[in-house]
């Protein structure tokens, strides 16, 4: 089934056409924007939610996309998308749409941790502290390019053990939201990447143990934490579905699994939705 055939929501003018997955756009969730511009454009650009939203020109459907996202943070309201244009002839189009975003219903969970991921000695607060760093470092990297090309696919043929945007309380203090999305995989289970992309970071952090970051362009990137093995290195291109490591339980887990985190413009988003999105 091609984009086009997809029901979606659908707000249309007398010269554009703008089409969301998603059709409820929650907060946390991805969403892919697809836009009929009144004429032939060269280029698209837009902002949603203070963020840069980058367009790619499909010559199958003649239509741009563009993936969004609202973050957990995100209050429920409308939320307007600016578009801005530009013809082969120099002419600038504009366009503004309201899209509604609403509020979701995540879970709360207690998890026992060892004390160290609670209560960090001077010298592991030290280690988190160049993590930080690191991690920011590498999160302020935007690929204007886009990597990847079609369908997310599932790292794993597995159960999902626990969903995005849980709220974690650690040996009884609630400690951080569940950024991402975990399989119930025993360790040294093959971890294939979700799409086509770069590797970003590949190496054992505090938290995430042994991960991996892969840059997949426009600034979307997939995350793979808690690896028991890291299978590619630092600027190492990958295909879609190729093997980046072996799950694990290192770092803060409480036993082998993996978990995948989706990031879009330093905004972390669900992705049980990016896999379900019909890409062109």
């Amino acid at each position: 089934m091609c984009v086009s055939d997809l029901p979606a929501q659908t707000h249309v003018t007398p010269h554009w056409t703008l089409r969301q997955q998603p059709v409820r756009l929650v907060n946390g969730s991805p969403v892919l924007f697809r836009v009929t511009p009144p004429a032939r454009l060269e280029s698209l650009s837009g902002k949603f939610l203070d963020h840069d939203v980058f367009f790619w020109f499909d010559t199958k459907t003649r239509a741009w996309y563009a993936i969004a996202g609202a973050s957990v943070e995100t209050h429920p309201g409308k939320y307007t998308l600016v578009l801005q244009g530009k013809t082969s002839n120099g002419k600038e189009l504009s366009f503004e749409k309201a899209i509604a975003v609403g509020s979701a219903k995540y879970k709360s969970i207690s998890v026992t941790v060892a004390k160290q991921f609670t209560e960090p000695s001077a010298e592991q607060l030290h280690e988190i502290d160049e993590d930080k760093a690191l991690k920011q470092q590498a999160f302020a990297h935007v690929n204007p390019e886009r990597e990847w090309s079609g369908n997310f696919l599932p790292p794993v043929t597995a159960p999902i053990s626990d969903v995005f945007g849980t709220a974690r309380v650690f040996n009884g203090q609630t400690q951080s939201v569940h950024q991402g999305l975990d399989f119930g995989v025993p360790s040294g289970t093959p971890v294939d990447a979700l799409n086509k992309g770069v590797v970003l970071l590949a190496r054992p952090l505090f938290f995430e143990g042994n991960c991996v970051f892969l840059d997949h362009g426009q600034g979307l990137l997939t995350i793979y934490m808690h690896l028991s093995k890291i299978e590619v290195k630092e600027g190492d291109p990958v295909k879609r579905g190729q093997e980046v490591g072996l799950s694990g339980g290192t770092g803060r887990a409480t036993g082998p699994h993996l978990h995948v985190a989706v990031r879009w413009q330093g905004v972390y988003l669900d992705p049980a939705v990016l896999l379900r999105l019909n890409l062109p």
